[in-house]
């Protein structure tokens, strides 16, 4: 049971819990036990005086002594419980990942959606409060990066999309995906700022066209066309506007830039084109390919990452679309997949440095859809991904049971299971 205590009693081992937006704080999760003296540093600088914790979860050196019991109450006999079996065992293990699983996943949907909120708020006051829309799309970016500074590997999850809101999700898995794949490329903070800004608003310019206009579309004319491409000179001068530096606002005006030449609107091949919106332009892609403004087209991760790969390698930086894949997992998040063992999954989450063996929920007609259990391909050697599907090529049953998403979201999280490159390299 929490307990309050004041932020000067703070130690080492203390399990805490941090009653704050997740915003405010610049920890990966509100709730987790102290491990080392610059954590309660950082608790400190954030002005609290008082915080729960939780003593029953945390390791301390030297707990503190229990309290004295009263010598008139007899002492409590020790109860002892029968051994438990081993299949109460197994359940209570089941039991235990289902809640764990669950509260990861209402965790990154959370966050989600705070940061989905956040940048709402941000994008509907550009015209109006320019500075404002800066400083708060600053500190989004600062918020995302402070979640990010965890030691070890990513994970890149797959969470439910609000359809009601699909510019603020598409916002939100390219400045995600972007992040990540800058995480990899070993960029500095300062860059990691500008590419984050730049994708937090490579699509402002939008705001001043119609929304018939907002997406491309094969269909437009000549007319049409332009008018649409104009979104990005109209997203530079609202960069300026906001005050943004020359790094994001290269983002802005690159973000459809190909390598080749072949984009627009100054056709600027691959060594004009800055590292930022070279990342930006790949994952801007990847995401329009999986989430169209008609879900007709929608491509399945698998497709799209196989499309990017097969038919416009030269329209982007050879290293960063190898790195990218890599990232994603040759079955990203999202992908309906078949097991070796000829089960049905829906890829749920992917360790960005163990690519050929993600998290996936399998088709268990013996249990129910809530209580399924995600298998983690990393420490099933034995078992691994025969082949990706579309969703309609899934049964009747598998499909209704695994309800892959219409829309693909993406967040991230610290990886909680690790396993050697070369073990990996000997399951795959």
């Amino acid at each position: 049971m929490a307990g309050k205590i004041d932020v000067d009693e703070l130690r080492v081992g203390m399990f805490i819990h941090l009653d704050l937006s997740w915003m405010q704080h610049p920890f990966p999760v509100g709730s987790f036990r102290i491990t080392h003296a610059q954590q309660i540093d950082k608790i400190r600088g954030l002005g609290l005086k008082q915080l729960r914790w939780s003593p029953e979860k945390s390791e301390l050196a030297a707990p503190p002594a229990p309290a004295a019991q009263d010598d008139a109450a007899p002492a409590a006999a020790a109860i002892e419980l029968p051994p438990e079996t081993a299949v109460q065992a197994a359940e209570r293990q089941r039991r235990e990942q289902l809640s764990e699983q669950r509260a990861s996943a209402e965790l990154c949907q959370k966050q989600f959606d705070e940061a989905g909120q956040a940048w709402r708020a941000a994008f509907d006051s550009v015209v109006a409060r320019p500075e404002q829309a800066r400083q708060d799309t600053e500190n989004l970016t600062r918020a995302l990066l402070d979640k990010m500074l965890v030691d070890g590997d990513m994970c890149i999850r797959l969470l439910t999309c609000n359809a009601g809101d699909n510019a603020s999700a598409h916002a939100m898995n390219v400045t995600v995906i972007s992040l990540l794949m800058g995480r990899v490329f070993g960029l500095s903070d300062e860059e990691m700022l500008d590419l984050g800004l730049g994708a937090l608003l490579h699509d402002v310019g939008k705001i001043d066209l119609p929304e018939r206009l907002r997406h491309a579309d094969e269909r437009f004319g000549k007319e049409d066309l332009a008018a649409y491409r104009d979104h990005v000179a109209h997203g530079v001068l609202h960069g300026k506007r906001m005050g943004l530096k020359p790094g994001t606002l290269l983002v802005l005006a690159q973000h459809h830039e190909h390598a080749d030449g072949s984009g627009f609107p100054l056709k600027l091949k691959l060594e004009r084109l800055s590292a930022a919106a070279r990342i930006v332009a790949l994952v801007n892609r990847y995401d329009n390919l999986c989430n169209p403004p008609s879900l007709a087209n929608a491509l399945t991760p698998h497709e799209a990452l196989s499309l990017l790969f097969a038919q416009a390698r030269s329209q982007f930086d050879a290293n960063m679309l190898n790195s990218f894949i890599r990232m994603m997992g040759v079955y990203p998040a999202g992908s309906v997949v078949q097991l070796t063992d000829d089960r049905y999954a829906l890829v749920m989450s992917v360790n960005s440095t163990r690519p050929l063996k993600p998290n996936v929920m399998v088709h268990d007609p013996l249990l129910p859809r809530e209580e399924a259990l995600h298998l983690n391909l990393m420490t099933t050697p034995e078992l691994g991904i025969r082949r990706s599907l579309k969703p309609a090529q899934l049964p009747a049953d598998a499909l209704d049971y695994l309800a892959p998403r219409p829309r693909v979201a993406y967040f991230f999280e610290a990886a909680r299971v690790s396993v050697a490159p070369e073990e990996e390299m000997v399951s795959a």
